[in-house]
């Protein structure tokens, strides 16, 4: 208790300190950055514990707006691209070039995209947080605010609802053969007779987990499953259009007399799936990461899925797994899908983000299958957190990653 205080006093000189203790753990903390104040707001919970001035990228090197995590931290580190420029307490958000670090903080965006912050600061910033940490990047102000619904996740206790995910298929971000299936490991103690359960998780740091709409990876996979199951050749299992792939589909095209205009043309999903017992393609596809490693990925549909999403990011803390219990904050964020993006994923409808109910309305109509979301709820702890947008994991998910959603790109990613 002393040191966070000792701690929190080393912020004064640059920012608003507002609580004389921090929680236990960093997991429940959420860094905001608005470029339009060029201010960071540090949240435990739904409390302001600290807030300074920062520099964003100047115009040129604009700064990306969006949902990260800190991915790396380095005391001291120097730019591979701008002349070792010095980059002190450096907290890496993607590994294309954006962090949070020390550096001259005048009035306005001055940086090459990174943000920077005062030396104080930066300094008692570091010791506060720790890898995984989540920072929020908007164009204009924002806060979580508490949220709750129906349809949010719930925690469970492993002892009446045991977890193994030795059946997860996962998929990374770039199709890797190497990728085999993580078993999330866990230890029940069984009781005496006349005693009470308990279990104890052999992993409990927290789960991140992004809700979207399938891709063209997710259905290629699902294709070569099924095409592979009715007896054609495919290849690897590994969702590229590799030459076997292809002339397996074209030969089930053939067969069928189904149009060759693309290569995952509708008439044909909907035709191997029909033919594969499989029902109708599935739109929306969750997947879960720990300590920035996948778990966890599975199908789900999307109600109405011409209508968007939208951007929405939530985070758990209070989390009681005897009561079934947990406490959500939440915020939407503006997203900006191109027409061509739209096209792509059958949306003719674009989500609002400044309507209130948006994300309640979102998670109206996604449905995930009950034994997912048995698996996921025996691994929540405080710090879980969902994302829910439209378009996929981005190329700045990869591996050693959260899931990051980019909601506005910079010009020049590194500075």
């Amino acid at each position: 208790m002393i040191s966070r205080l000792i701690l929190g006093l080393g912020l004064l000189s640059t920012t608003a300190f507002c609580t004389p203790a921090f929680a236990d753990g960093a997991r429940d903390l959420q860094i905001f950055i608005a470029k339009d104040t060029q201010t960071m707001t540090v949240y435990d919970g739904g409390q302001v514990i600290a807030t300074s001035k920062v520099s964003t990228g100047k115009a040129g090197h604009s700064t990306p707006t969006g949902i990260f995590s800190i991915l790396e931290k380095k005391k001291y580190h120097e730019s591979n691209i701008y002349s070792n420029a010095p980059m002190p307490f450096m907290q890496r958000l993607t590994w294309s070039g954006i962090a949070l670090h020390e550096g001259h903080v005048p009035n306005y965006p001055a940086s090459h995209g990174c943000v920077r912050m005062p030396a104080k600061f930066a300094k008692a910033l570091y010791q506060m947080t720790e890898r995984g940490g989540h920072v929020i990047i908007t164009d204009e102000k924002a806060q979580p605010v508490a949220f709750s619904h129906p349809a949010l996740f719930r925690p469970r206790n492993p002892v009446t609802e045991p977890v193994l995910l030795s059946d997860a298929e996962l998929r990374p971000g770039t199709p890797d053969p190497s990728l085999r299936p993580v078993e999330v490991a866990m230890n029940e103690v069984l009781p005496k007779v006349g005693a009470t359960a308990t279990a104890v998780i052999a992993d409990t740091a927290p789960v991140r987990i992004l809700i979207t709409r399938r891709t063209d990876r997710e259905r290629l996979i699902d294709v070569q499953s099924m095409l592979s199951a009715l007896g054609y050749y495919i290849g690897t299992v590994d969702g590229q259009a590799g030459r076997a792939t292809i002339d397996a589909i074209n030969r089930f095209k053939d067969e069928r007399s189904l149009p060759k205009n693309t290569l995952l043309n509708q008439p044909f999903l909907d035709a191997l799936y029909q033919a594969a017992g499989k029902g109708h393609p599935p739109q929306g596809q969750i997947l879960v990461r720990q300590r920035f490693k996948p778990v966890l990925e599975a199908p789900f549909e999307i109600v109405n899925p011409e209508i968007a999403l939208g951007t929405h990011f939530l985070q758990a803390r209070n989390v009681h797994r005897t009561a079934g219990s947990a406490e959500w904050s939440a915020i939407t964020l503006e997203d900006r899908l191109w027409p061509a993006q739209m096209k792509r994923l059958g949306i003719t409808t674009r989500a609002d983000p400044g309507d209130p109910g948006a994300l309640s309305s979102a998670l109206d109509r996604i449905r995930i299958p009950d034994d997912i979301r048995r698996k996921i709820e025996a691994m929540l702890t405080d710090g879980t957190s969902i994302t829910i947008n439209d378009h996929g994991i981005g190329p700045e998910t990869g591996a050693g990653t959260d899931f990051v959603t980019v909601t506005r790109t910079a010009s020049n990613p590194n500075g």
